[in-house]
């Protein structure tokens, strides 16, 4: 085979370049360097755009296509400027964790807009509750009443009650719902109303409470509010019904009231009774001790001359008896003696025509 032959480069046209093609060329090379600093520019801030703050009383959670990033509590970014590819690569979640979230159940509620919420309008009854629209509760003595809850609470876990439903807010709506219905059934209307009213707002409280821990919702309730009130439609015949149990608790107070008074008085005057008796009793006793230690010292001068014993006690007892009497008189009584009035007469006082 022939060896290759080198073949001369061909001379550079001596032809001028055309103007146009030139400009046209310079135009090309201006164009691709604005497209490259622009594509530089739309680069740039297409990697700020995935900077984000997260605010205090916040976290937020970043996905990388779809999954988590990190796990635990290394999956919780704390409050400041944080950075994540942007969307379709990543994007984040924020949720609130020292917030208060609320949850309103009005389940059993009659039908009311927001606007008439807020500005205080009541609709007005209809003639009869229509299932359809108005919401109601069913008591355990098969009366109707509304009741609306209102539910405090905030998330334990912002991954699980991020991720693991859904719609976790409408899930804690759900419970809400659920504890409102089963605790009506084991209260009776005037509990719910007036008597129990506490005791009805705990049982909701545990039954939502009990429902989210079983449904593993990830949140910690705080409070739980009630409003309940009678249908609108028998609104005056319950007005009726207090107004005649409150006279009812009012006569029952004021006897009770005057129970109590008589009670008391009896009492004090039985215990009056009681310790006079007992200071009497206490004083007869130790007056016949007395009396009875008293004889057992007179009893041996009686026996050694009963007569003269006789006759000194009756005077001394005459003695004592007639100590302020003017005239004094004393009659023995012995037998075969001499009869001697004794006069104890004091002598008369000059008048004063005497003395003159």
């Amino acid at each position: 085979m022939p060896d290759a032959v080198n073949t001369p480069a061909a001379p550079p046209s001596d032809r001028p370049v055309d103007a146009g093609s030139q400009a046209l060329s310079e135009a090309l090379k201006s164009s691709f360097g604005i497209i490259k600093a622009l594509m530089a520019i739309l680069f740039v801030v297409f990697l700020c755009s995935g900077i984000f703050k997260v605010g205090p009383g916040e976290t937020a959670i970043k996905l990388r296509l779809g999954k988590v990033v990190g796990q635990g509590q290394q999956a919780l970014l704390k409050p400041g400027l944080h950075w994540s590819f942007p969307y379709p690569i990543e994007e984040y979640q924020k949720v609130s964790v020292s917030g208060v979230k609320k949850a309103i159940s009005s389940i059993g509620w009659f039908a009311i807009s927001a606007d008439q919420e807020l500005a205080g309008n009541e609709p007005p009854p209809n003639p009869t509750l229509n299932p359809a629209v108005d919401g109601y509760l069913l008591t355990a003595d098969n009366n109707i009443i509304h009741a609306r809850a209102t539910l405090s609470y905030h998330v334990a876990d912002p991954v699980a009650f991020t991720f693991a439903f859904s719609n976790a807010t409408q899930a804690v709506q759900s419970a809400l719902d659920n504890a409102l219905l089963a605790a009506a059934t084991h209260f009776k209307v005037d509990d719910i109303l007036t008597r129990d009213v506490l005791a009805f707002k705990d049982d909701v409280r545990k039954r939502v409470t009990d429902l989210v821990d079983l449904r593993g919702l990830s949140i910690v309730v705080e409070d739980c509010s009630i409003e309940s009130r009678p249908p609108r439609q028998c609104k005056d015949a319950f007005e009726s019904v207090i107004k005649a149990e409150i006279g009812r608790n009012n006569v029952h107070n004021q006897a009770t009231s005057y129970a109590n008074q008589v009670t008391n008085r009896a009492g004090a005057d039985a215990a009056s009774r009681i310790n006079t008796a007992q200071s009497d009793r206490v004083r007869y006793v130790n007056d016949m001790h007395a009396q009875a230690r008293r004889f057992e010292e007179l009893l041996p001068k009686y026996r050694e001359n009963p007569r003269l014993f006789v006759e000194k006690s009756m005077t001394e007892t005459v003695a004592r008896a007639l100590t302020n009497a003017d005239d004094t008189i004393f009659l023995s009584d012995v037998k075969g003696r001499e009869f001697r009035p004794l006069l104890n007469l004091p002598l008369p006082k000059p008048t004063s025509t005497q003395q003159k």
